[in-house]
């Protein structure tokens, strides 16, 4: 039978496995290598619930989405048009997600009695037939083939095994048209002086392909155009990596040198092996032992005049709050970090979520008003982090940022900047002050910013008191008297209040009025900005507004609201936000809520927005 191709605009696909079974590996692959083709992507690593869990279990499912397109594309996908399944737990898991009709893959040698049982299976649903009814299933008896295909090398059979991921990878490279010669030469680099491992990764993964290439199973092979992307240098980039780029960008701007000093911890630590590895650029960093010795670490490089930075995620926030408001109250320059994840205390370290809003802008006791941004994609957790570090040092104060797990796993192509063309950061430390008695002022505030002055340690004439107490107005010195408290706390509030000079006019995607906005902050981005470009194909009056700053919000945002009848608030938490924009607004915004570890589908907000409408 011939091979047909067809043209597509699009395609989702997910690999599913063990934590083992290389499902990140193989979904890094095909992302790099659709990158090459000149697609637009966007992808979603899922890790599994427990890193440690039994093989074949449904909690160590591990899964990659990664969505390609010929068009300008914001999120992973809803649903998959293709499941790679590589036993029955990653079927189970994973089936309910597939869309009608599309196609699944199974590594059928997995399929044995004892890991259906523990997937939950009665009966095979390979041979049982429930699921062709509903999808196009191909089973490949994936083990053994690629133990053929490994035949004579110097290997055993359990590391034999081990290559059925580049099987499964070399089965999509064929569907969907895509070239060996990148990954081929990726092997080469990555297991150099293992040759044995190169000759039998390779020998899979064309294996897989020539399976494809010659069953008759696989009739229709998959064309995705190349995507029409402004001109210039891209790269495929993560949001963590992205981040860390961000931070030293702001660094060289600056001319300061970047100190970062954390613990590490899931999904925040590659930020500190990124920036680890950058000694060669100046970048200073410090493992702590806890999450208190991290950011109290960089109050220290802050007050001796770096560009100070610490990044967590919500439980080692918590921590954090004392230090935090040591910092609000010393009103120095650092950017403070946190990479959300699921849940609660230790919660879902693997599953992303949007619920540390409420504790980034009043978790601290006391008044202590902290400037928040939150990054929309991958990508610009570039120029959030940059921005973060910019408005730090213009204003110093400690700026928070929050990205999220999503955003920090998650990866897109990326234009690289020119330095040149990032807004500029100019540091000015103290040299002198206006004094009286001779008395050098530390809290005598710039008209415009109201910040305070840099004063460096050692420099003559500078000296003064630094610590927790409430500081007099001016000079710094201890005060309890009750009216400076209260003028205080005015000052440090006014300060993040006057950052709204810095943020932008709002972009209102739509027109500036209609039937519903949707408001989007942080990672919902990409799924409320599809949701609105597929209602309005079907001629809805819709439109779309996304907070990149959240303390302060932008000063228009009122002006926007009061022109749409209904406001509706998308977030991977039970309505944070929301609570914020009801509050300043008086606005009866509705929200979107779920807390699934997931990110909230286009899908889901088109149906909402449907109801809202009528």
């Amino acid at each position: 039978m011939g091979k047909t191709f067809k043209t597509i605009d699009d395609a989702v696909i997910r690999f599913a496995g063990d934590s083992g079974d290389g499902m990140q590996l193989t979904g890094g692959r095909f992302t790099e290598t659709t990158a090459v083709v000149g697609n637009d992507l966007s992808t979603l690593p899922d890790f599994p619930a427990e890193i440690r869990a039994p093989a074949g279990s449904l909690a160590g499912v591990s899964a990659f989405q990664i969505h390609f397109s010929s068009k300008d594309i914001h999120t992973p996908g809803d649903s998959p048009d293709v499941l790679v399944a590589m036993n029955p737990a990653a079927l189970k898991v994973h089936q309910a997600e597939i869309v009608p009709g599309g196609t699944i893959i199974l590594n059928t040698d997995s399929f044995t009695k004892k890991n259906l049982n523990f997937a939950g299976y009665e009966s095979s649903p390979v041979e049982d037939g429930t699921l062709d009814d509903y999808f196009t299933v191909i089973p490949i008896e994936m083990n053994k083939l690629v133990t053929a295909a490994c035949e004579g090398l110097d290997m055993s059979p359990k590391f034999v095994g081990r290559t059925k991921n580049f099987f499964a990878l070399g089965v999509l490279y064929y569907m969907y048209d895509r070239p060996l010669d990148a990954t081929e030469k990726w092997l080469e680099k990555k297991f150099a002086g293992k040759d044995t491992i190169i000759e039998a990764n390779k020998r899979a993964m064309n294996a897989g392909y020539n399976y494809a290439d010659t069953t008759e199973l696989f009739t229709t092979r998959f064309k995705v155009e190349k995507a029409i992307l402004p001109k210039g240098n891209y790269r495929n980039i993560n949001g963590n990596y992205a981040t860390a780029l961000g931070l030293l960008a702001a660094s060289e701007k600056s001319k300061l040198k970047l100190f970062y000093g954390g613990y590490p911890i899931t999904p925040a630590s590659d930020i500190l092996h990124t920036l680890a590895a950058w000694k060669h650029f100046g970048v200073q960093t410090f493992q702590a032992e806890d999450e208190i010795a991290g950011i109290s670490s960089i109050i220290g490089a802050s007050f001796t005049g770096n560009l100070a930075v610490t990044a967590t995620s919500g439980p080692g926030i918590a921590l954090k709050g004392e230090a935090m408001g040591l910092a609000v109250i010393t009103e120095l320059p650092m950017v403070i970090i946190n990479v959300q994840r699921g849940g609660p205390s230790t919660g879902l370290p693997t599953k992303t979520e949007q619920a540390d809003l409420n504790q980034a802008l009043y978790g601290r006791n006391g008044e202590a008003p902290l400037p928040l941004i939150a990054a929309a994609t991958p990508g610009d957790c570039f120029y959030a982090a940059y921005e973060a570090s910019r408005i730090a040092l213009k204003y110093m104060t400690p700026v928070v940022l929050l990205t999220d797990g999503y955003l920090a796993n998650g990866s897109e192509p990326w234009k690289i900047p020119n330095v040149k063309d990032l807004e500029p950061i100019d540091v000015k430390f103290a040299k002198k002050s206006k004094k009286d008695d001779d008395e050098f002022l530390p809290y005598l505030r710039d008209k415009d910013t109201l910040s305070r002055p840099w004063a460096v340690p050692g420099t003559p004439g500078l000296e003064h008191r630094v610590g927790g107490l409430e500081k007099a107005e001016n000079s710094g010195h201890v005060s309890y008297d009750p009216d400076n408290h209260h003028r205080m706390v005015e000052l440090r509030q006014e300060k993040v209040n006057r950052i709204q000079n810095d943020i932008a006019e709002t972009e209102v995607f739509g027109k500036k009025n209609g039937d519903v906005l949707v408001i989007s902050w942080g990672g919902t981005y990409g799924s409320c900005r599809s949701a609105v470009e597929t209602l309005h194909e079907e001629g809805k009056s819709v439109s779309h507004v996304h907070l990149r700053w959240i303390s302060p919000l932008p000063k228009d945002l009122g002006e926007i609201i009061i022109k749409f009848k209904n406001v509706l608030v998308p977030e991977i938490n039970m309505g944070q936000l929301i609570k914020l924009i009801r509050s300043e607004y008086l606005v009866d915004a509705k929200g979107i809520n779920q807390v699934t570890g997931r990110p909230i589908s286009a899908t889901k907000i088109i149906e909402n927005v449907n109801q809202l409408i009528g």
